[in-house]
């Protein structure tokens, strides 16, 4: 498995490209926006793009998705339901924080805890971390011991929750009862800002 970080967006977003070397299959997790660079490093790679997927609904990490699933003709997966009023809202999300306006969509399926992201020889398994949104959900590679967070867990942060329905005790509670317990050698790419690993976040990190 092999995997590639585009910064994306006024928010320097982690858009974040995994994909199989054999085959060359590939999925995109939360592409934010300046969709014409993501489709130049697909093409660059020649990765054949299989799925987006989504860990939450802020516009910051969903704004390409409808350009980028029409280019491709490829379906979007996720978050979980409970972020389906941030979607609908993505006008006023643009708006809101001066984004080009962006194109509607509609999730082709909504992801849960429990589901499984199969393509090619990996596996992401769906875990809901909600706190930051309600809907918020992480992917987590065991084989090669990586996830991706999305906005819960920064390298010595966490996320925000001063957004409608956010709620700070329920991100501590998925960080604390559902993140942390992986494992620490577990190693993660945030939404945004540099990688780190959950056995230096729960020693270190002063939100923890």
């Amino acid at each position: 498995m092999k995997y590639k970080i585009i910064h994306v967006t006024d928010f320097i977003q982690n858009c974040t490209l995994i994909w199989d070397e054999k085959c060359l299959d590939a999925v995109i997790i939360d592409p934010g926006g300046e969709v014409e660079k993501i489709i130049f490093i697909i093409e660059k790679l020649s990765l054949n793009l299989k799925l987006i997927l989504l860990t939450h609904g802020h516009c910051d990490h969903i704004c390409g998705c409808a350009k980028l699933s029409k280019y491709f003709f490829v379906p979007i997966y996720g978050p979980q339901k409970e972020d389906n009023f941030l979607i609908n809202g993505l006008d006023i999300q643009s708006k809101m924080f001066s984004i080009k306006k962006c194109m509607n969509f509609i999730p082709d399926y909504y992801l849960q805890e429990g589901d499984e992201v199969i393509f090619a020889d990996i596996k992401l398994s769906v875990i809901h971390c909600p706190g930051h949104t309600p809907g918020h959900i992480i992917f987590v590679n065991h084989t090669n011991k990586l996830i991706s967070m999305g906005d819960v867990l920064f390298n010595n942060s966490i996320g925000r929750t001063d957004f409608p329905k956010s709620n700070y005790i329920t991100l501590i509670n998925s960080i604390k009862t559902k993140i942390l317990p992986i494992g620490d050698d577990y190693i993660f790419i945030p939404g945004h800002g540099p990688m780190s690993n959950l056995g230096f976040e729960r020693k270190f990190n002063p939100f923890l």
